[in-house]
């Protein structure tokens, strides 16, 4: 029976995967290319959700991309298992960083697969330069910010 989630904070953005075998690398779990594609649909669901998409970005000119990225994988998950993406918004300076976290967990047992950390930064699409976050971000990614201790 599948274990209830214990994230690392209140009420994360969740995005479920299933293992199959495309994801199974030679050591035979999921490579950790895979966790980092995950984190990397997640946090495009999560900017979804929050209203903010790529057509956004177009007309603004502006992309959050990433900065720094630090993965800790700590356990493995194998093909057939169930897991469980959480995403939080964890800090934003308002003007042109943020920080996104993540916390994989396998649905059977509740285990914590994989956290991870992203650096953010607000840059201009057409130049790819920094520039100040447009208030649609401000607005959009800000209210989504969560401030409790790990």
């Amino acid at each position: 029976m599948p274990q209830a989630p214990n994230w690392d904070r209140p009420t994360p953005f969740t995005l479920d995967f299933s293992v199959d075998s495309s994801h199974i690398d030679g050591i035979g779990h999921v490579n950790n290319a895979v966790y980092v594609d995950w984190c990397q649909q997640a946090g495009w669901s999560h900017s979804l959700a929050l209203g903010l998409n790529l057509e956004d970005y177009r007309r603004l000119d502006a992309a959050m991309v990433i900065r720094r990225a630090d993965y800790d994988y700590i356990l493995s998950a194998y093909a057939g298992q169930e897991c469980v993406m959480g995403t939080w918004l964890t800090a934003s300076d308002g003007k042109l960083i943020m920080e996104r976290q993540f916390q994989l967990q396998r649905k059977i047992d509740g285990k914590t697969l994989l956290r991870a950390t992203w650096q953010l930064v607000s840059v201009r699409m057409s130049n790819g330069k920094p520039r100040r976050m447009p208030p649609e971000f401000v607005q959009g990614y800000g209210q989504a910010v969560i401030t409790a201790p790990q």
